[in-house]
């Protein structure tokens, strides 16, 4: 990063109870098929088991069949589908506070979504225009612009791999080859220092830990009972526990702002230390020449000398 840049603090977010109180499902698609929340999500079981399946790959497959005949299953449709998703207070307004304050700051905030529920859906919801990406669940269409095979499937340790492009600025998920090269720590858009993570349970775990572990902070948000993220707090997992409300003044927003503030802190103090090395370097350097030059200019002296003798 240049010294003129703005360091980057990005946020990322799981969607499902974590931005969105119930399962995206919840809201339009189960109703449009005729089944119960509790049908649905058994029946996403039971093709898990039977088949030996990946659970992402299992809703992805029930919800494909189950739609046959109901109504006419397309990307648009599907987005369609995300306008009827509600949202805890004061998401709507949440990214843009969180923008102002990073960029008063000094840094400048990105947002993304990790989650494991279906992009086409996150696509339609009122938020999706404030995210640099979205990566979750999605099918492939054919020439109908009707599904034929998943093109992406998200479960909670895949999602682990979004963090590293954010960090490296790999954002395609079609580049692989940039992903898995080498990269120096301090080259690299995002560190992990300016990271936080926002999730709901055990399945945003491994990218809690990993953003944890290398600097960052992870939030645990609950709507009623805060047992089970409690949990998580207790074992080192997370660093808060905090109500999913989002709205301005409330402690979500002010645990993220001392989260800016202690990153942007940091960033400072690190650019500080980074510059004291490449002065104590290069003067190390200067004086190491400058050894040598002296030694050099002796041992023609004494080359000299020693011709005269």
């Amino acid at each position: 990063m240049l010294m003129s840049e703005k360091p980057i603090f990005a946020l990322m977010y799981d969607f499902d109870k974590t931005l969105s109180p119930k399962d995206m499902q919840t809201y339009a698609f189960i109703p449009a098929i005729g089944m119960t929340e509790g049908d649905f999500w058994a029946e996403c079981g039971r093709v898990m088991r039977e088949n030996n399946m990946d659970q992402i790959l299992a809703y992805m497959f029930v919800m494909f069949r189950k739609a046959k005949g109901k109504f006419l299953f397309t990307r648009d449709t599907l987005r369609a589908l995300g306008e009827k998703v509600e949202l805890f207070d004061g998401v709507e307004t949440w990214f843009k506070r969180v923008n102002d304050y990073a960029e008063a700051r000094g840094m400048r905030a990105q947002h993304y979504i990790i989650s494991s529920g279906l992009k086409e859906i996150i696509e339609g919801t009122r938020i999706s225009q404030n995210f640099e990406r979205i990566y979750a669940a999605e099918y492939c269409y054919d020439e109908n612009g009707e599904p034929c095979w998943p093109a992406m499937a998200v479960n909670y340790t895949s999602k682990t791999q979004f963090l590293f492009r954010i960090n490296k600025g790999v954002l395609d998920v079609t580049e692989n080859d940039g992903l898995n090269e080498f990269m120096e720590e301090d080259k690299r858009p995002v560190p992990f220092r300016n990271m936080v993570y926002i999730g709901d349970g055990l399945t945003d775990v491994p990218c809690m830990k990993l953003v944890r572990t290398n600097g960052g902070r992870s939030i645990a948000v609950y709507q009623n009972n805060n047992e089970a993220v409690n949990t998580l707090l207790l074992q080192g997992r997370v660093d808060y526990v905090i109500k999913a409300d989002y709205s301005q003044g409330g402690n979500l927003e002010k645990a993220v702002f001392a989260i800016i503030d202690q990153a942007m802190a940091t960033n400072i103090t690190t650019q500080m230390h980074v510059q004291s090395m490449e002065q104590a370097q290069a003067q190390a350097r200067e004086t190491l020449v400058k050894e040598l030059e002296h030694s050099f200019d002796r041992m023609k002296i004494d080359n000299g000398l020693e011709g005269q003798r």
